[in-house]
């Protein structure tokens, strides 16, 4: 029997803002535990909250990038459990009229034109985070956390393998950094998922029960975790027709490869919504949302078929660059100081890439400068230096800094093409090669490459490689 696999996903993105939601606290990451905080944050008695704007102007942006339909009357409401991240013992959230509905995000995943629905996004305050001490029998809380304004996008089960879900989460996730919504720095936690994922016989109409995955906050660890979790319901559907899939909650852990249970859902949980009674609703008009649409940037998908059509780019390159809004900026602020487009995508997709995730550092922290990186392309495309040297001086621009004029001169990388010099060389690596000689003059054109590389190799990669190969061919009649 062959199964569909369905996918929808819950996604917590915090706001880009200096302030929380409700008080004037910072929102600054990694500071001192309890630092971040006041008497509204912490719910002391007697305290009200107090809407941040920009919050709302935040949410509405967007709404407006995902398509999603702007309601003019949106209100806030109690969510109510008892958990110690919650000073309040509730959750300031949106309930039955969130401040966004009825979006879409359309794209192609492995051949397939994967158009996933929006149901909502609402705006709601984060919890604080719990530390839970090894070997002690108590539990710290730092609320910094709490109040951090959050939005919660809400896919409908449109999904319909891990791979499209990881998709779609990286192209929310590009649209979200482009429009300044949110830093979406997922190893802070700043942005990250739950996942609903249910499998069917392929024909079926109905959904079968579904399986909620809890906080997960990267892509590697989404596809691992929403591929062992469909493995596992196909096995239990095959050895027992899906009676042993409970409707609950699991974690992944990713050292075990699995994942594991964490709480049953019988029925779905009654957090006893009702307004909230300290804060009015949120009414937004036209204009107001008028002026958010014009402050929009260029989006992913708009500079996918900018890049293809102005500086006829391929499908993949695009692709790539397009996917990291740091990425594609500092392409773009590469070709403005005048390098053609074709090389920089070439070093920023190769050289760049390749050095950034070596070093751990994330493309928004790039340390060459693009004016750099143009004046080092210009080098290499003029003959002044090898592409080998190219590479070397831009690993030295990358991990020291300096200039590329400064590092080839500090290194002596300039291109050698002297013919006399040169010449030397060739007529050193013949009388050492013979047996590759022989196998040149014989017919085996391969030989004349291992030369060209012995000569290279000699001149530490300064040789200019064409007026090598010249010099090999009459040289070796």
């Amino acid at each position: 029997m062959s199964f569909e696999t369905i996918i929808g996903l819950e996604i917590h993105a915090e706001l880009n803002t200096k302030s929380k939601i409700f008080c004037g606290c910072s929102t600054e990451f990694a500071s001192e535990p309890n630092a971040n905080t006041c008497p509204v944050c912490l719910a002391y008695p007697g305290t009200l909250p107090v809407l941040n704007e920009r919050v709302v102007d935040l949410a509405v942006k967007a709404g407006l990038a995902l398509n999603c339909k702007i309601n003019h009357v949106s209100k806030f409401d109690r969510k109510n459990y008892f958990y110690p991240d919650l000073p309040k013992a509730y959750q300031i959230s949106q309930f039955d009229l969130p401040i966004c509905t009825d979006g879409a995000v359309e794209f192609e995943c492995a051949g397939r034109h994967v158009r996933v629905r929006i149901n909502r996004i609402h705006i709601e305050e984060d919890a604080g985070k719990l530390v839970h001490m090894e070997d002690e029998p108590y539990t710290l809380v730092d609320y910094n956390r709490a109040g951090i304004p959050l939005i919660e996008i809400v896919t409908e089960p449109d999904m319909r393998s891990p791979l499209e879900a990881v998709t779609f989460l990286r192209i929310l996730k590009s649209i979200l950094e482009y429009g300044e919504i949110s830093d979406c720095r997922m190893e802070q936690g700043s942005l990250r998922c739950d996942a609903n994922i249910s499998i069917r016989p392929v024909g079926q109409k109905e959904f079968n029960t579904k399986v909620e995955l809890k906080n997960i906050n990267s892509f590697r660890e989404l596809q691992k975790a929403l591929e062992k979790e469909e493995k596992r319901q196909v096995e239990l559907y095959r050895f027992d027709e899906g009676h042993k899939i409970v409707q609950e909650t699991r974690r992944w852990d990713s050292a075990k490869g699995r994942t594991i249970s964490m709480r049953t859902k019988e029925e779905a949980q009654d957090y006893r919504y009702f307004p909230d009674s300290d804060l009015v609703p949120v009414v937004i008009d036209e204009p107001a949302v008028a002026e958010i649409k014009n402050s929009l940037p260029e989006l992913p998908m708009e500079k996918y078929r900018r890049f293809t059509e102005e500086y006829k780019l391929s499908a993949d390159d695009a692709d790539i660059l397009t996917g990291d809004r740091y990425l594609s900026e500092f392409f773009e602020d590469t070709v403005r100081e005048g390098a053609a487009p074709k090389a920089a995508a070439n070093w920023v997709l190769g050289d760049m890439l390749r050095m950034l995730n070596e070093s751990g550092i994330p493309s928004r922290e790039i340390p060459v400068e693009p004016i750099r990186l143009c004046r080092l392309i210009s080098m290499v495309e003029a003959g002044k230096i090898s592409n080998t040297a190219g590479k070397e001086v831009f690993k030295e621009m990358f991990t020291s800094g300096g200039t590329p004029e400064e590092i080839v001169e500090k290194k002596g990388l300039a291109q050698i093409s002297s013919e006399d010099a040169l010449l030397e060389m060739v007529k050193k690596v013949i009388e050492e090669n013979p047996k590759s000689v022989s196998d040149y003059r014989n017919g085996k054109t391969k030989a004349m490459g291992y030369l060209v590389g012995q000569v290279m190799k000699a001149s530490r990669g300064r040789a200019n490689p064409a007026m090598v190969n010249e010099l090999l061919m009459k040289e070796l009649g």
